[in-house]
């Protein structure tokens, strides 16, 4: 009796010995187990490759994956192209979502082309390009980030009513990972999400952002320094704002950066960039480094219309006179900041930034280098206004203003008052003549817009009246010649 107990305990023990290593070899510390997303072409790299957070950031592969499935009634569309993630012909993920592998299960993480990859249609029946480097005008981060915590806080997600769903989109998983899916990644998927959700919460206190907008910093401060929901005043909030384009990068190097110029290093500001997504500890330099090469000469794509030269020509005289000084590379005020009380744009976004945050920013990457460099930030510092930008590319960057809430160069070359009240953002069927995306569509099809309203706090349309004041004839050539830029 005691002879066999004993035997089979031995051959137990042995099964779980057995199945102990069979997990290690497959979600363990080893090389196979690990991989981050790479491409041997650099613009396919910007738009699907890691630039890491797979280990602290990832979501499981196919949870991700059939979250529009299981929830569709959260969706306009069961799929990810609901908050306008672009799907390129042939390619598994939206843009900006790089697949990776993380203790031996796929995982999905974030890149730069999140925010820095948009399209553009030239007329209602074409066929829309992608193009890398300008902002992701058509897509809605905070849609995205509001899905993740409502599915979250859903009672059905739950293993037992996720896992069909994986098996089926799947074609079934083996045993070893329908083991760790069941035990492991979804219910520590659904309390990450719910923790990030819970410190994501401000979003309930602000505006809808809609596309191409995202509140940069007010994230930093609840999931990397655990501020407090009540210690964020209202002026705080009110920061929401455009991606910007990225084209050009070397002649940019020492400027004044981001929209509030609170930095002039570009490495700084790719990080603080990359710590929207990803945790200090886990950037992946090399990719992040080999992204910011590639962006150092990326030119802005030219104009795709006819342009008036002759027009144009009389444009870049007026140009010159009245805004040179402050919009091209070695402009004298190009790059520097221009106070709050001189642009009396609306002041949101610089509200957003505080000292407080610039002294945290202080704490990221400590003891963290790379090559031998230390990491952590020195370049961050609290400014009174919004920096003069260098306009390569103007055409592609509407909506204007910081805050997106001009949608057109024309509107922009009217005073305030005159500027729409209203309009439509997500649209990108281009307008040439006016230079900037259709806004007077709240449709097209089945398919709405976001609607604007420069009412609310933070979406101001007032400031920036320089130009003005010009003839109307004097406006439309320079026009014209922004156009080439």
């Amino acid at each position: 009796m005691f002879k066999f107990l004993a035997k089979s305990l031995a051959a137990i023990g042995g099964v779980v010995v057995s199945i102990a290593i069979c997990v290690f070899l497959a979600v363990g510390p080893l090389p196979w187990n690990n991989i981050s997303a790479s491409f041997s072409d650099i613009d396919q790299h910007f738009r699907y490759g890691s630039i890491g957070g797979e280990a602290t950031n990832g979501l499981p592969y196919w949870i991700w994956k059939v979250l529009p499935t299981m929830f569709a009634d959260k969706l306009s569309v069961p799929d990810y192209t609901a908050f306008g993630f672009m799907q390129e012909p042939g390619m598994e993920l939206p843009v900006g979502f790089a697949k990776s592998k993380s203790q031996g299960i796929d995982v999905i993480t974030q890149n730069c082309a999140t925010c820095h990859v948009g399209q553009v249609r030239t007329s209602p029946e074409g066929k829309p390009e992608l193009i890398s480097g300008m902002p992701g005008h058509n897509v809605d981060l905070q849609g995205y980030i509001q899905f993740l915590r409502e599915v979250a806080d859903d009672p059905r997600f739950t293993t037992s009513q996720i896992l069909p769903y994986i098996e089926a989109a799947s074609g079934g998983l083996n045993p070893l990972e329908k083991l760790l899916y069941r035990f492991v990644a979804i219910p520590q998927s659904r309390e990450a999400l719910a923790v990030q959700g819970a410190r994501l919460s401000f979003m309930d206190r602000q505006p809808a952002y809609g596309p191409g907008r995202i509140d940069t910093f007010t994230p930093y401060k609840t999931l990397r320094f655990n501020v407090p929901q009540e210690k964020l005043r209202d002026e705080e909030l009110q920061g929401i704002s455009d991606f910007p384009p990225i084209w050009q990068q070397r002649p940019r190097q020492g400027l004044k950066l981001h929209w509030d110029g609170n930095n002039d290093s570009i490495d700084e500001r790719n990080k603080s960039a990359a710590l929207a997504l990803v945790q200090p500890t886990s950037i992946n330099f090399p990719s992040l480094h080999r992204v910011r090469d590639w962006l150092l000469d990326l030119p802005a794509p030219k104009f795709p219309f006819a342009v008036d030269v002759e027009l144009a020509d009389k444009g870049k005289e007026v140009f010159t006179n009245s805004c040179a000084e402050c919009h091209v590379f070695g402009g004298k005020k190009t790059g520097t900041v221009e106070a709050i009380e001189k642009i009396r744009t609306d002041p949101g976004r610089l509200n957003s930034y505080t000292k407080q945050l610039a002294a945290n920013q202080y704490s990221l990457f400590a003891e963290i280098s790379f090559k031998g460099e230390d990491q952590r930030f020195k370049h961050f510092r609290k400014t009174n206004g919004y920096s003069n930008l260098p306009l390569d590319g103007i055409w592609l960057r509407a909506p204007y203003l910081h805050n997106g809430s001009v949608p057109t160069l024309s509107d922009l070359l009217e005073k305030a008052p005159d500027r729409q009240k209203v309009f439509y953002r997500g649209n990108d069927l281009y307008d040439p003549d006016k230079v900037g995306f259709v806004s007077d569509q709240e449709q097209s099809g089945a398919h709405h817009y976001f609607k604007y309203d420069t009412s609310l706090p933070g979406n101001s349309n007032s400031g920036h009246d320089y130009g003005t004041d010009l003839p109307a004839e004097k406006k439309l050539a320079l026009i014209e010649y922004l156009k080439q830029l």
